[in-house]
């Protein structure tokens, strides 16, 4: 990502001495007169001073009433100031959901310790509201405990409710069920989805109100939704939910973020515009100049890496060049938030995907090439900015905490095995229907549908011929037990050999993540979508198991009677049980399947993540707090075809 390092050897030894004397970098421009409505990107003596924050922070500024505000000033760039106090937003994003909760100390003093001053993080809807009025803010998603640790260790706040949040999760963070409905279009004013987004708001909102700045707590800023330029359908949504936040006791400053060429579809009258990029040009800024020319610039997301999605290449940025980046940025009084500081992991069935051309799931880490690695661990880009912010501040920076310690665990070769026809017993009961149904608007969860995992349809044929179904995203079809060809990425069809007599037809179905941007979020229904048809004529009478692999399934699979593991490797779905010998103090580890194909870990019930043979992905992140000592139960749903050992490492292989 971005482009190769701008500066020479000799350049940088400039660069060294412009931030020795970096300004408090206001007096450190002159005004281009006749280009004034724009920012000023001219630089001339700067001035001998540096930063000092440190009475600007959530313990230490106790006497409140302004919180963040925007200034300008004849001669200068726009600043921000905190209580009448000038101030740079030095953000980066954590996602307290991707991060086991046991971790998030270690991860914010980390962000703390390289110099940042403020931490951001999205709120996923879809989590926190797995069924309509059933809200969860406990363990891993407990939002207000997160921001409230934030706080504790010296760190601003910028919250991104959504209610879409696009951050390379399912469906954007919204929830599928509101796909249930075809007359509802997300993202718009719509009724079924308003109504749905008011009662959301109702309930995070009134958690959110008490953690704000003038409240005494640490949110200095409050996003409404996200990139709504590059969606753009109704004009009058975004005032909406501006409205909606404030009705609701939101009084810090408001916040919308777009890409820098779609910000003038996306900002709302009278709401802080910002801006989203990987490079630092000039010519970038001109329709934020339009929306706003007395404002001074937010760069909401800096991506100094990517996200992976299966199948790819891992995406990489250099750290030079981030750091080049960030200079800039400090040098122009350019306030940033840096996307992301930390990924962390997309654990369980969380992850999102995109669509060019073909559906591509987003990988389980969530590594990002990120300022700290999926687990925590510092980088290069770490390094180089805590250097580069350790010579802008008066005040010396934390001292870095210590590395998380990682173990190597001995080999684990599961024993026994269970087909995943003799699990059904164990499932939910299944769905009688005469059609098949998708995921969505299958009548379980209390009439919410299905948002995540597998469905297997089943039902009765007596002939072969060509089989036509429309599978999102994956399906094997099997005859009986016998597996006859996989249904994705365009592919329809399949063909039934000629039968005697009637046999079970069966379409194991996944959810392999909703693409979570651009407009094809609205027709993201997962399962079997419409007919399923053998020489163009409808099956019918169907039974419709749900495979959400939640944790009360793997309780009841305990009394379930395991098969010995043969030799040799097996070719159907099957779930595969061993157990990983932890020690009497468990650590982090990472694992790694090297001949297994395609499928699910599982740790004593909780879901790590999706594994698959064709990458880029090759370990899987297990956090050492997910781990009891000594035993632990460990589950592969193997999808293809059987592995072997189940080995571990302390080093992530990409």
């Amino acid at each position: 990502m971005g482009s190769p390092p701008r500066f020479s050897p000799w350049v940088s030894w400039r660069r060294i001495l412009c931030i020795v004397s970096l300004p408090f970098i206001s007096s450190g421009f002159a005004p281009r007169m006749k280009n004034r409505q724009n920012f000023i990107f001219e630089k001339v003596q700067p001035s001998q001073h540096r930063y000092n924050w440190s009475h600007l922070t959530p313990l230490e500024l106790q006497d409140r009433s302004v919180g963040l505000q925007t200034e300008q000033r004849a001669g200068r760039n726009p600043y921000f100031t905190l209580e009448g106090h000038e101030f740079l937003i030095l953000g980066g994003s954590i996602h307290y959901f991707r991060v086991p909760r046991e971790s998030w100390r270690d991860r914010l003093l980390k962000l703390k310790a390289c110099g940042f001053n403020t931490v951001t993080t999205y709120v996923p809807w879809n989590l926190h509201e797995p069924e309509r009025g059933k809200f969860d803010f406990s363990g891993n998603l407990d939002m207000e405990a997160f921001i409230l640790l934030a706080a504790e260790v010296g760190l601003w706040v910028i919250l991104r409710p959504g209610p879409y949040i696009c951050s390379e999760i399912d469906l954007g963070g919204l929830p599928s069920r509101l796909l249930q409905d075809p007359t509802s279009q997300l993202r718009t004013t719509n009724h079924s989805f308003i109504e749905a987004v008011d009662e959301y708001l109702d309930h995070l909102i009134a958690r959110v109100v008490p953690l704000q700045y003038r409240k005494g707590g640490p949110i200095i800023a409050v996003q409404v939704e996200n990139e709504y330029g590059s969606f753009h359908k109704d004009e009058a949504y975004m005032p909406y939910l501006h409205k909606a936040l404030l009705k609701r006791g939101i009084v810090e400053l408001l916040l919308t973020s777009d890409n820098t060429n779609e910000v003038l579809k996306g900002h709302i009258k009278g709401v802080l515009a910002t801006v989203n990029m990987k490079s630092f040009k000039e010519g970038e800024f001109k329709d934020l100049y339009q929306v706003q020319s007395n404002k001074p610039i937010l760069i909401m997301e800096f991506w100094v890496g990517w996200f992976d999605t299966w199948g790819n290449k891992h995406a990489v940025r250099d750290a030079i060049d981030v750091e080049n980046t960030i200079f800039d940025f400090i040098r122009l009084e350019i306030s940033f938030n840096v996307y992301m500081f930390h990924g962390g992991t997309n654990f369980g069935f969380m992850n999102g995907a995109t669509y060019f051309e073909q559906h591509r799931g987003v990988v389980t880490s969530y590594d990002y090439d990120a300022v700290l690695t999926e687990a925590g661990d510092y980088t290069p880009k770490f390094f180089k900015l805590r250097e580069l912010f350790k010579s802008i501040f008066v005040t010396p920076l934390p001292a870095l905490p210590e590395p998380t310690p990682k173990a190597v665990y001995p080999l684990v070769r599961p024993s026994l095995y269970l087909p995943l026809w003799d699990a059904l017993q164990y499932l939910n009961s299944p769905v009688l229907s005469n059609v098949p149904l998708n995921m969505e608007n299958l009548p379980i969860n209390n009439g919410n549908g299905q948002s995540y995992g597998l469905v297997l349809y089943q039902t009765t044929i007596c002939s072969g011929g060509q089989l036509h179904a429309n599978a999102q995203d994956m399906a094997q079809v099997f005859l009986n037990e016998t597996n006859l060809g996989t249904l994705a990425n365009g592919r329809q069809d399949v063909y039934i050999p000629r039968i005697t007599e009637c046999q079970l037809l069966r379409i194991l179905v996944e959810n392999q993540g909703r693409v979570n941007f651009s407009w094809k979020i609205q027709n993201q229904q997962k399962g079997l979508i419409g007919p399923v048809t053998i020489n163009d004529i409808p099956l019918e009478s169907f039974t419709i198991y749900s495979l959400e692999l939640k944790m009360s399934f793997f309780k009841r699979l305990r009394s379930a009677s395991w098969k010995p593991v043969p030799d040799g490797h097996l070719g159907h779905p099957a779930f595969y049980l061993g157990t990983l010998k932890a020690g009497s103090s468990p650590m982090d580890t990472f694992l790694t399947l090297p001949d297994w194909n395609y499928g699910f870990v599982f740790i004593n019930g909780r879901n790590l993540g999706r594994y698959w043979n064709i990458g880029p992905q090759k370990t899987l992140y297990l956090p050492g707090s997910w781990l009891q000592p000594e035993d632990n139960e460990i589950i592969l749903f193997e999808k293809i075809m059987s592995g072997s050992y189940i080995h571990t490492t302390d080093k992530p292989i990409l």
